[in-house]
């Protein structure tokens, strides 16, 4: 029989997809995805598959989760079967270099970037924007993990030389120098999709920090004796229609049906993308005090079990025979 599954390595951001199951009385059956195997030469189950892996898995002792769900949705888009955020959406996830190239490809704005792999390379990239401050970050990343602010080289290097470095440095080993968006308030917006289509957007005042998970139990990993401003997330509508158009357009062209696009405006009011989120997540603080009609998990449900009705008897009976 039919059904949605949920292809992911972190439980715990599921918990509130499945509350918007139920809600709806729909069961979901999960494919925990940490470590496993594919069975390539047997074709999958029927149903609605929607992959969740997460570029920030190698921080849960996760490495090569993304690996795997790569294989998993190679080995379900053979069999044709739906697949939400196919092996392109993962590609990109996992790839901030391809985010760019692909955003930039559409037309959108991203910040002045460089990459390198070694110490000697990323120095002698982070000259080339002096005297101007500039951001340091790891090419597969998540929840703003690794990323720093420099205004020299030489303060640069000197962190490349710490213990602390050798510990965030780039599971991929590429490393990106990028220009510092100085935005006149501290603030970003992040703005949701779902279906391809533009469902809300949420100014996250950030305080100084670049960690920036959404997701209420990303909260549990801040340490209970910071000194560091509390990140706030607000609903808003403060968005350019034809920026959210484009956004869209980009989402289409890359076969991404669920994500977050991240953007920040210059002094000038010049908006520059950075990040796109395909393992999305959401406040539901922000969702309350909104009093949304739909969150965005709710949004989720109702397109997946959409999907899970739209399959056509003829090709379900056509999976059964497989």
């Amino acid at each position: 029989m039919s059904k949605i599954y949920i292809l992911h390595e972190n439980p715990e951001w599921v918990t509130p997809l499945h509350a918007a199951f139920e809600k709806r009385g729909i069961q979901a059956e999960e494919w925990l995805l940490n470590e496993g195997s594919v069975a390539f030469d047997t074709p999958p189950p029927a149903g609605v598959f929607y992959n969740r892996m997460s570029a920030s898995s190698h921080t849960r002792g996760h490495r090569f989760a993304p690996e795997l769900t790569h294989a998993v949705l190679n080995w379900l888009t053979l069999h044709g079967r739906r697949v939400i955020n196919g092996p392109r959406a993962l590609y990109l996830e996992v790839s901030k270099v391809a985010q760019y190239a692909a955003l930039e490809k559409a037309g959108i704005r991203t910040p002045r970037t460089k990459v390198a792999v070694g110490r000697d390379a990323v120095i002698e990239a982070a000259r080339s924007f002096a005297p101007a401050p500039f951001i340091l970050k790891p090419n597969r990343g998540g929840k703003g993990l690794g990323v720093r602010l420099f205004s020299s080289a030489e303060e640069a290097d000197a962190y490349l030389a710490s213990d602390e470095a050798a510990g965030e440095a780039p599971i991929d080993g590429l490393w990106l120098i990028q220009a510092y968006i100085r935005s006149p308030e501290p603030f970003i917006t992040r703005c949701e999709f779902v279906d391809g289509r533009f469902h809300y957007a949420v100014r996250v005042e950030t305080g100084g920090s670049f960690e920036l998970c959404p997701a209420d139990v990303c909260a549990i990993d801040e340490k209970p004796n910071s000194s560091a401003p509390a990140v706030n997330f607000t609903i808003t509508e403060d968005v350019d229609s034809a920026l959210t158009a484009s956004y869209e357009h980009f989402l289409r062209a890359n076969e991404i049906e669920i994500a977050g696009i991240e953007f920040i405006r210059d002094a000038n009011g010049q908006v520059f993308t950075y990040d796109v989120n395909t393992n999305t997540n959401y406040n539901a603080d922000a969702e309350r005090k909104a009093n949304l009609a739909e969150t965005g998990m709710e949004a989720i449900a109702r397109f997946l079990h959409s999907e899970l009705n739209a399959l056509p008897e003829a090709s379900q009976e056509i999976i059964a025979a497989e």
